[in-house]
């Protein structure tokens, strides 16, 4: 089983220990039976008579949302490596088909002195952009300067509506820090604002995508393509 979760891609989301801790929380909470089946869709009332009204709210879970959620991700993902083919990157690597161990889902590299490493975050909701950053993606952007994070809003026939830049250095602030020795953050969920958000998509030294090929409707409070400190 360990190596069913650490080789295959559609558990690559997270490494093997955090979801080693997340079952163990999850027996904690009377979320999973005895059985090891997982409890879900569970009214008030059931949670009472298990004892742990208190404890649980009421848990909605569906395989369908949850494979929705990840088609958005690929979806965004998909979308992003066509713009920046079309965009003329001469090598375009979409590594998180091969691995979860990079920290990055895309790598572009232009020259020798131009290339980026690509964490995309994909969404639908157009109001806000909220993104839940792991801690080795973390990890790997405090080392990897060539890291950068790219938001896509994805539209309804799966290509770009937006794509934007979150800044490395609102990032770092914005994760929590761990308070003990015996405890750390694995995932954070980051709701991103305004002032984080830069349109189109730039590392340090080059812009990946020609503004010609972003799309430019004002998205998560976005209202002009006013660069921004990445």
């Amino acid at each position: 089983m360990r190596v069913l979760f650490t080789h295959h891609p559609r558990y690559s989301d997270l490494t093997p220990a955090q979801y080693d801790e997340g079952l163990a929380w999850l027996r904690r909470a009377g979320m999973v039976t005895a059985m090891n089946r997982p409890v879900v869709e569970i009214s008030d009332s059931e949670l009472r008579d298990m004892g742990i009204a208190s404890v649980v709210p009421q848990v909605q879970w569906s395989r369908a949302a949850e494979e929705a959620r990840r088609a958005i991700g690929a979806a965004g993902e998909q979308a992003l490596l066509r713009l920046l083919r079309r965009g003329g990157v001469p090598r375009v690597r979409h590594v998180a088909a091969e691995s979860d161990a990079y920290g990055y889902d895309i790598e572009a590299v232009r020259s020798l002195a131009e290339r980026a490493h690509i964490e995309v975050k994909s969404t639908t909701d157009p109001t806000r952009l909220v993104i839940h950053l792991t801690r080795h993606e973390y990890e790997v952007m405090a080392t990897d300067v060539e890291w950068c994070l790219a938001a896509v809003l994805v539209g309804g026939d799966g290509n770009a509506v937006n794509v934007a830049t979150v800044s490395r250095g609102w990032l770092h602030s914005a994760v929590p820090a761990d308070k003990a020795e015996d405890g750390r953050w694995e995932s954070a969920r980051l709701e991103v604002p305004v002032y984080a958000i830069t349109s189109g998509l730039a590392t340090g030294a080059w812009r990946l995508l020609p503004d010609a090929l972003v799309p430019s409707q004002p998205v998560w409070g976005l209202r002009a393509s006013v660069p921004l400190p990445v």
